[in-house]
């Protein structure tokens, strides 16, 4: 039986300022006194993985940009995709989020099947996609609100929550500021929001944290660190190996539509920094020192 709780988000006043905390509350999954041992050792297991992959490719004419990938997500983790350009990672992360239809291969969001479930798995999953275009002639209030209404959620709920999210963001200052009238930077953070109304389980982020300035960064930070202390599940895709390093439990890299090497930050770099790590299963570092006309001495 799975029991289902809500997801709540508040904000904390503290010295005038909206401290963050993002609490919630993960369904969970309890075996009955009579379920066989394999049926409630599977259940655990699936309690267990966020977001299963398994066996996935996806062609775009003569090009594999998604290669046999396989991949699991622990629940409750804050978990890097890293890899180089054209590497397989929007694709890939599409195809998780509903986005993009794969050519073959499965995927799970907490054991709802994508493909064959795509409401119900869609209601599970938050997504900010990197460049994703929004309605920008609507104000940053009506548009978490539209967000929040389109997932089925009761119009007090969602303004509760739209009150909540522009002030965790520090936006509570142009909820009434057209969208087109943002900055790169505000436009990435009242997408955030659009993708936390509704109270996801897992939240997908393509390139979170670029145009964002270093204070606002460091407050997503902090919410998506009590997102994750609470329960939920965090995949950032990102070509910012450090940021990676130091707010990741977990990495995946990702090369010509294939994973390379996934597992805790520590199992994957071995030792050695992540950037080099990188680099190291990735290839193609050059180390000339370039043409002769760079050299100004």
């Amino acid at each position: 039986m799975t029991r289902w709780a809500v997801l709540g988000i508040s904000a904390l006043n503290d010295t005038d300022r909206c401290l963050t905390a993002l609490s919630g509350r993960v369904a969970h999954v309890s075996a009955t006194d009579n379920q066989p041992e394999a049926e409630t050792g599977a259940l655990d297991q699936l309690a267990r993985v966020a977001l299963s992959i398994r066996g996935l490719y996806k062609r775009f004419g003569d090009k594999n940009a998604v290669d046999n990938l396989s991949l699991d997500v622990p629940s409750g983790s804050f978990y890097g995709l890293v890899g180089p350009n054209g590497a397989g990672k929007t694709t890939t992360l599409s195809m998780a989020t509903g986005l993009l239809r794969p050519d073959a291969g499965t995927i799970t969001v907490h054991g709802v099947d994508v493909w064959r479930n795509l409401t119900q798995a869609k209601r599970l999953v938050g997504v900010l996609a990197d460049g994703a275009r929004l309605f920008d002639r609507l104000t940053g209030e009506q548009l978490v609100t539209y967000s929040g209404l389109l997932s089925g959620m009761e119009r007090t709920t969602v303004a509760e929550r739209v009150d909540d999210l522009l002030r965790l963001l520090d936006l509570q200052g142009a909820g009434g500021t057209l969208v087109v009238d943002y900055s790169a930077g505000m436009t990435k953070k009242i997408a955030l929001a659009c993708a936390l109304v509704h109270a996801p389980r897992i939240l997908v982020l393509d390139e979170p944290f670029e145009s964002v300035d270093p204070v606002s960064a460091a407050n997503i930070r902090d919410i998506l660190q009590g997102y994750v202390s609470s329960g939920g599940t965090v995949i950032v895709s990102s070509h910012a190996m450090d940021l990676v390093q130091r707010m990741c439990d977990h990495v995946a890299v990702i090369s010509a539509g294939r994973v390379l090497a996934a597992g805790t930050i520590d199992e994957v770099r071995g030792g050695s920094t992540l950037e080099d790590r990188f680099v190291e299963l990735v290839g193609g570092r050059h180390h000339a020192e370039g043409p002769e006309w760079l050299r100004i001495s």
